[in-house]
Order: C-alpha cells, then sequence, then structure tokens
C-alpha cells in the first residue's frame, strides 16, 4: 500500500526538497503539487490523495486557513518554519508537524504516522499476524518453504535477495522491496536500503551496529530512529 500525496507550499525550493524526500520513500507517491490552497481543490476533487503535505503561510490563504475552511480533507502534514502554529495544527486534528528545516529522518518519522493511521483506518493492523508461519521461494529450480522464525536477515544484491536462515542461504530472483512486503511487520524491520532483519534474531545493539549472532549489520542513518523505535518498543528497561 502506497499514501498518495499531494504537495501544497507556495515556495519553489520547499516543493523540490518534498518532493525528493516523497520519491525516497517506499510507501508514499507524489499525485500533485500546488502552490497555494485554491489551486489544490481542484486536484483534491479530481484525484485521489491520501495525504497532504501543507504549508501554514501562504498568500490568498493560509494552510490553516484552508483546514478550517475544506471538510473532509485526507490527512494532512503541516510543513512551516514557525514553530508556533503547533498547538493550531494539533487541535484541527493533522497528523504531524514539521519544522523547517526538516530531515528526511524526520520527515519519515511523520509519514510513518500517516501511514500507521491509514492502516487503522482501512482495519488493519499496523503489526499484522501472517496467515501462516512460512512462505515459499524459487531457488535453484526448486521451490523451497522457509520458516519465519528460521530467517535471520536479508540482503540485497544486485538483482537479487539472498535469505540467510538458521541452516543456510538462499539467492532468490526478487527484489528487497518486494520480500518485506511480504513479511509478517511485527517480525521484520528494514534496517537498511539493503538489509531487513528478524528483530528477535537481534542480540546486541552497538551505536548503529545490529548484531545478530555472529553476524553485524550496520543501519542505515534514515532508518536508525525508526528501527530502534520497532526493536525496542516496550521492551527496553531503563532506570
Amino acid at each position: 500500500m502506497k499514501l498518495k500525496c499531494l504537495i501544497i507550499d507556495d515556495e519553489p525550493i520547499a516543493r523540490k526538497l518534498l518532493q525528493e524526500y516523497i520519491e525516497e520513500t517506499d510507501f508514499l507517491e507524489l499525485v500533485g503539487v500546488a502552490e497555494h490552497p485554491l489551486k489544490a481543490a481542484g486536484l483534491i476533487n479530481s484525484t485521489e490523495v491520501d495525504l497532504i503535505f501543507l504549508d501554514i503561510n501562504m498568500p490568498k490563504m493560509s494552510g490553516l486557513d484552508f483546514l478550517r475552511s475544506a471538510p473532509n480533507l485526507p490527512m494532512v502534514i503541516l510543513t512551516t518554519a514557525y514553530g508556533q502554529y503547533a498547538l493550531d495544527g494539533f487541535e484541527l486534528a493533522v497528523v504531524d508537524y514539521l519544522v523547517k528545516p526538516f530531515s528526511l529522518e524526520r520527515f519519515l518519522k511523520a509519514g510513518m504516522k500517516a501511514f500507521e493511521l491509514k492502516q487503522l483506518k482501512e482495519g488493519k493492523s499496523t503489526n499484522p499476524k501472517p496467515e501462516a508461519d512460512h512462505f515459499f521461494v524459487k531457488c535453484e529450480g526448486k521451490i523451497e518453504k522457509v520458516m519465519y522464525d528460521e530467517l535471520i536477515y536479508l540482503e540485497a544484491l544486485v538483482n537479487y535477495v539472498v535469505l540467510h536462515t538458521v541452516t543456510n542461504k538462499m539467492v532468490v530472483y526478487l527484489t528487497i522491496k518486494g520480500v518485506l512486503e511480504k513479511l509478517p511487520a511485527d517480525q521484520f524491520v528494514q534496517v537498511h536500503k539493503s538489509y531487513i532483519v528478524n528483530m528477535g534474531k537481534i542480540n546486541t545493539i552497538e551505536g548503529n551496529m545490529l548484531h545478530l549472532g555472529n553476524t553485524k549489520i550496520t543501519m542505515g542513518l534514515n532508518y536508525t530512529e525508526r528501527v530502534m523505535e520497532r526493536v525496542l518498543k516496550n521492551k527496553f528497561i531503563k532506570r
């Protein structure tokens, strides 16, 4: 599932940055760009939109006025250079509030909030349980069964994915993105553009390094915050 996104911002540089961030995020898809809310109204009525990245200070109509006047808007993430409007935004039930300039990491965190909210609205669990405890892949001319609990991590290798299990490894003609979509979200997490790990197999976290038995995997800079939140949530005991 992808969230269809609309950018409403009067600043060309801000629009360009948001577009780049959206294009780099697997679960987001850009469907429109508008310089101010009046130009966006037609896009919202004619195009399926799940999420709006909305600037506040714009000519003709501010983002907050647009929120107050437009009924039944999609989810909204406010983007602004001014932090004093945060309370107004949350009173209007926005998903998140990004203060410019914001990093890709902060953008991803806001995007994931919207993604999880969309799943909840559709009656889907953000951590769905798999219908089975295994899946099948084609490897070296045979169809092989892979148990979720035996899969330690997955590694992208050019046009292939290497599945590292407790007993062996299999090289399959798949994409890392395609495999991730089929894995149970409560058990596996992408930690780098080239790696997915079984959270239950993580023994130690050392800086940005994950230890899975004798294997060490480095977390990507843009994934670290999300991975730490997923791995440690409700499990980290500290004083």
